[in-house]
């Protein structure tokens, strides 16, 4: 019998867990073995008794690396030299971002597969787009996040007092996080604007009721159905018009990223410089505002409060970790359909996560970058 364990998440400020109770009772019906680390889902607020009740065993991290032939993660967890040979780790494990993490699981003999790599141009992956369940998590706390900072209401409210005005908010990215992010702030009762350097993505936003800001210039989808990173003079000529636009708004949400490259920079001093006091910038993309820093909230000396949280799904570890644990779930039951693991290198959903196998990496891209840095 398969044994799949569910691992305790090392990753500072990390509540998510890879599986709930739910995804152990669906692994089981499959007649796989769940095996799950003592107090893995704690943080996420699914106890040890949720776990047992659900089918799974109870047991040390020790047992778990020792007994488990899948490994399931969120995020790569920080004892990797623990790992097992012949082990299959599953999770969002980056490798575009961090290559060396593929060199050092390759070398360990980890079969390495990671969700994030998934191409969602193939809609038989989409039960198992964990990006995309991650993604609408974070942009529906944005929102919330993002009035919480704002001195003001985001709703027009007629009082006795007198009539506030509703908050112009602006969202840049119109990826799935910028679009709940919009959804959600419209919901709130705001006024708000969504900008998305793609053409096609200008259309989702009109779906959604907001305004679409447009500037010049217009970037293209990548064929994997991702952002692609602009060229250095398209850069420069979006970041001067958004400069000149943003001190319109109250708030500004950014949600742009481009997979295994740096994200953009949207906001840059001279548009923070600009905007009023008491406005609010959140900076979900990571690296899409001048000066912002991940899990900071610092205010400008002119007044503006700039958020920097790229990783705001984990602070919604219930609903995030559900989500998550379907989408593990969905791939796992392709790996192994009757309960024994196959990874099948012609499938090609299979073939797009697979990072490493056998001592080597596999995965095109990651040899490409092997390939550059040599």
């Amino acid at each position: 019998m398969t044994t799949v364990g569910v691992l305790h998440e090392t990753a500072g400020r990390e509540r998510r867990v890879a599986l709930t109770p739910d995804g152990v009772t669906r692994l089981r019906r499959l007649g796989v073995r769940v095996l799950v680390e003592t107090g893995a889902g704690r943080h996420a607020w699914f106890d040890d008794a949720g776990y047992a009740a659900a089918g799974a065993e109870i047991g040390a991290r020790s047992q778990v690396y020792d007994e488990s032939d899948v490994l399931l993660v969120v995020r790569p967890p920080d004892d990797i030299a623990a790992l097992p040979a012949g082990r299959v780790l599953i999770g969002m494990l980056d490798p575009l971002g961090d290559p060396a993490l593929a060199e050092a699981l390759a070398a360990q003999g980890v079969t390495a597969i990671s969700l994030d790599l998934l191409p969602r141009t193939l809609s038989r992956a989409q039960p198992m787009d964990a990006l995309t369940s991650q993604a609408n998590v974070a942009g529906y706390k944005a929102a919330l996040l993002a009035a919480e900072a704002y001195g003001g209401f985001f709703p027009m409210l007629v009082t006795a007092a007198g009539t506030s005005r509703p908050a112009q908010v602006l969202v840049l990215g119109a990826g799935v996080a910028g679009l709940q992010a919009i959804a959600t702030a419209r919901r709130l009762g705001a006024l708000v604007s969504g900008y998305d350097v793609r053409e096609a993505a200008q259309a989702d936003i009109a779906s959604t009721g907001a305004s679409v800001l447009r500037l010049a210039g217009a970037g293209q989808n990548g064929g994997d159905g991702y952002a692609r990173g602009l060229a250095e003079e398209e850069a420069a000529a979006q970041l001067s018009a958004l400069a000149a636009a943003i001190p319109r708004f109250d708030v500004v949400i950014t949600t742009a990223k481009v997979p295994g490259g740096r994200a953009p920079l949207l906001v840059s001093e001279d548009a923070l410089r600009a905007m009023r006091p008491g406005s609010v910038v959140l900076d979900l993309g990571g690296g899409n505002v001048a000066g912002s820093a991940a899990d900071t909230r610092t205010v400008t000396e002119h007044g503006v409060t700039v958020i920097g949280a790229p990783n705001l799904s984990a602070t919604v570890p219930v609903a995030a970790s559900t989500a998550y644990g379907r989408n593990v779930v969905a791939l796992v039951s392709t790996l192994m359909p009757e309960g024994r693991l196959h990874i099948d290198g012609a499938d090609e959903v299979q073939a797009a996560v697979l990072v490493c196998r056998d001592g080597a990496v596999v995965h095109p891209r990651l040899r490409e970058i092997e390939r550059e840095i040599r």
